[in-house]
């Protein structure tokens, strides 16, 4: 998992999420919105550290 986020910076926008996970934005806010993915707001703005992202694709997957 790590291999394939290094290229993105320890703190992620909904953007880099989306891409990195080949899903659309309104995903992303879904899974902020039900607490499966955790992140935090500044102002309007989500930011998603990638420990978290990390940690959402081994809960969705066997590769833990």
């Amino acid at each position: 998992v790590s291999e394939m986020l290094e290229q993105y910076q320890d703190i992620m926008t909904i953007f880099d999420v989306a891409e990195a996970l080949c899903i659309g934005k309104n995903r992303v806010y879904e899974l902020l919105g039900r607490n499966e993915l955790k992140g935090f707001r500044i102002g309007r703005i989500w930011k998603i550290p990638k420990e978290a992202l990390k940690e959402y694709i081994l809960s969705q997957s066997n590769l833990s």
